[in-house]
């Protein structure tokens, strides 16, 4: 009896573990609606359009490269594409801002595989959405 003990003990031991590892794979699964949206990306040195769409019912002022550039006036409901060269445009930055001082909210897309499409809605929390960076690595992200 003794000598089986720890044989027990081993087996116990082994068969506990195993079903810790699934309980943990089957909680790191997410199904259907409880997934998180995957992170928007593009393939580095791709071209990408991005798309600008105003829905904020207020006239908003673009800047596609901040220093020695106008600002570009965007009406309610009109959309503007701009054509990102990553040979030449290392680091795309689209700064965006309100002529009336609204809080803005942009919601980033992509429609298909070369495009961002930004809506921009008035609300959201202070301060609100202001620039968004294509990084050289394909990467998004919005400030």
């Amino acid at each position: 009896m003794s000598k089986l003990l720890p044989v027990f003990l081993i087996a116990t031991a082994l068969f506990l573990g195993r079903a810790e590892n699934q309980n943990l794979a089957i909680a790191g699964t997410c199904a259907g609606a409880s997934c998180p949206p995957p992170p928007l990306g593009f393939v580095p040195g791709q071209r990408i359009d991005v798309e600008v769409v105003n829905q904020s019912g207020v006239t908003v002022l673009l800047a596609e490269k901040v220093a020695g550039t106008d600002a570009i006036p965007i009406r309610p409901g009109q959309a503007l594409r701009f054509r990102r060269w990553p040979a030449t445009e290392p680091n795309f930055s689209l700064v965006f801002w309100s002529t009336v001082s609204r809080v803005l909210t942009a919601r980033l897309s992509k429609p298909n595989s070369d495009t961002l499409r930004v809506v921009l809605i008035s609300g959201g929390r202070i301060p609100g959405d202001r620039t968004i960076y294509i990084l050289n690595d394909g990467r998004v992200m919005l400030f």
